[in-house]
């Protein structure tokens, strides 16, 4: 038999890209993960401040899910105020981003389409002004994190930077969220456009009214004229609010699970935990979405609830992040596996946190915190503990000092919650328990590197030094013998002998 020579192989051909997520890929998603809401259908009610993916896997949930029981013209039009990524992203899928719940069982991905329009604020901040401005707008929520508010986190102030009080005094184009926030108002106001809501969704204390402080000394800071004044006074209510849900950066793994389940690429996608939750103070001048068809709690008064998070989740969030970056955990789940540390957690939950407060009728803090731990346990997650301590000291004061303050006023000693400060205080040194570095990402990032150059070699030296920023301790605590003491016993436990060692005496 001959044999005939074979033609040498070509050049390899790279493999197709996967068609992406948009309106022409709907047909092609598996039924159960097809949106409640075709984007382009519902017109524009809503305004949201910070695209990020809290706000897409938990604020965009609710309301397409009450959009498609109840109906009314409630689409969201998402606002980044700097990064232009995620709008690109969103744009280019024609506002549709997916959402996968994640848990030990398996994950579920749906697609969400509350998005009616996406903007980049810092691209045409004149744009973003007018949309505030509109009257079909009536609500305006807010994921914009602490930092962003320009509040003093101990005194509740209006502490500017340059850039907005460039915003507030000047005539540039509004760069910063007090600026939109003023700037649209007053057009509002001089439109006469109708009543409005401002909901903040992040995680502050009395979020409602800290965002009607913002609000109220930026226009005195700004001189705003006093008719304009007068009308935000008259004509804008801000709710206060409740949120939660477990929801880390996504990632590249994030957009694989995504594609998986839906056979096309989505480049917006998130990722979060089962659960989630939304308590709202029902006060909308212009009217709202029916949230309680979609499983939000309407109240009176957010407080208890908002009081029972930011101690119970938030604080034991942060005392999970800190040890478990010092001990060398990547995750806040593979933190739960450090020795003591689930017992030193529900110490913390049943010995400081729940006396602190009275929770919402009906609700136990130490149940609630057990739930907590179980949450947190969730490995499908991948919650990072570099993540969850960044911005600490915009986080400590209402996650953590109140705690501290409110057991001292009973002349009680806050063990528990002191070791909480006193690993912020290690984890900013920049070390963790083998040397490895720790990132210092804070906005206080400047004076806290300053307080500890300044320090003595000794953990009452770094005590002293960072108590002395008075932007994160108030003078009650920093000056109270007992706290002092607490935390200087914690950080030597911490320096000397490393988390496991330190946690594994103090829980016997």
């Amino acid at each position: 038999m001959a044999l005939t020579a074979s033609s040498p192989p070509g050049p390899s051909r790279p493999a197709a890209a996967p068609a992406l997520l948009g309106l022409g890929a709907l047909r092609r998603l598996p039924t159960p993960s097809r949106p409640l809401v075709r984007p382009g259908t519902v017109p524009a009610g809503i305004v949201h401040l910070g695209l990020g993916a809290f706000h897409r896997a938990h604020q965009a949930v609710y309301t397409e899910r009450a959009v498609a029981e109840a109906g009314g013209d409630w689409g969201i039009v998402g606002v980044a105020p700097r990064n232009p990524d995620t709008v690109a992203r969103l744009a280019a899928q024609d506002c549709l981003f997916s959402v996968t719940s994640l848990s030990g069982e398996g994950a579920r991905t749906k697609v969400i389409g509350a998005l009616a329009g996406v903007r980049h604020a810092a691209a045409d901040p004149a744009a973003i002004v007018a949309l505030l401005a509109d009257p079909a707008i009536r609500v305006v929520t807010l994921t914009v994190t602490e930092k962003a508010y320009q509040l003093d986190p101990a005194t509740g102030r209006l502490r500017p930077d340059g850039a907005v009080a460039a915003d507030l005094t000047t005539g540039r184009p509004p760069l910063t969220v007090p600026g939109l926030l003023v700037r649209g108002l007053l057009a509002r106001a001089a439109a006469g456009a109708g009543p409005v809501a401002l909901v903040s969704c992040d995680n502050l204390p009395s979020n409602g009214r800290r965002l009607r402080g913002l609000v109220e000394q930026s226009l005195a800071y700004a001189a705003a004229p006093a008719a304009g004044a007068e009308w935000i006074r008259e004509h804008v209510s801000f709710p206060g609010t409740m949120v939660d849900r477990i929801v880390p950066a996504s990632t590249a793994g994030t957009l694989a699970t995504a594609q998986r389940a839906l056979g096309v690429a989505d480049l917006a996608a998130v990722a979060g935990e089962p659960y989630l939750q939304w308590v709202i103070e029902d006060e909308f001048p212009g009217g709202r979405p029916a949230w309680e068809r979609a499983g939000a709690v309407l109240t009176d008064d957010a407080g208890p609830w908002e009081r029972l998070k930011l101690r119970a989740l938030n604080g034991v969030h942060s005392a999970t992040a800190y040890l478990g970056a010092l001990a060398g955990r990547e995750t806040i789940a593979e933190a739960l596996t450090i020795p003591r540390l689930p017992e030193v957690l529900r110490r913390l939950i049943a010995d400081d946190v729940a006396p602190s407060f009275t929770p919402p009728d009906g609700a136990s803090t130490v149940e609630y915190g057990e739930s907590v731990l179980e949450r947190f346990a969730n490995p499908a997650i991948g919650h990072r503990t570099v993540q969850v301590a960044m911005d600490g000291s915009q986080k400590l004061p209402q996650r953590v000092l109140h705690t501290i303050l409110d057991r001292r006023a009973g002349g009680a000693e806050p063990r528990w919650a002191a070791l909480v400060v006193a690993a912020w205080m290690r984890f900013v040194q920049g070390r963790a328990d083998d040397g490895a570095e720790l990132p210092l990402d804070d906005p206080l990032a400047p004076q806290i590197r300053a307080a500890l150059a300044g320090a003595p070699d000794s953990a009452p030296g770094v005590v002293d030094a960072l108590l002395g920023l008075g932007a994160v301790f108030p003078p009650e605590l920093a000056e109270d013998a007992v706290t002092r003491r607490l935390i200087v016993e914690w950080l030597t436990a911490l320096q000397r002998h490393g988390v496991e060692d330190a946690l594994r005496t103090a829980a016997r």
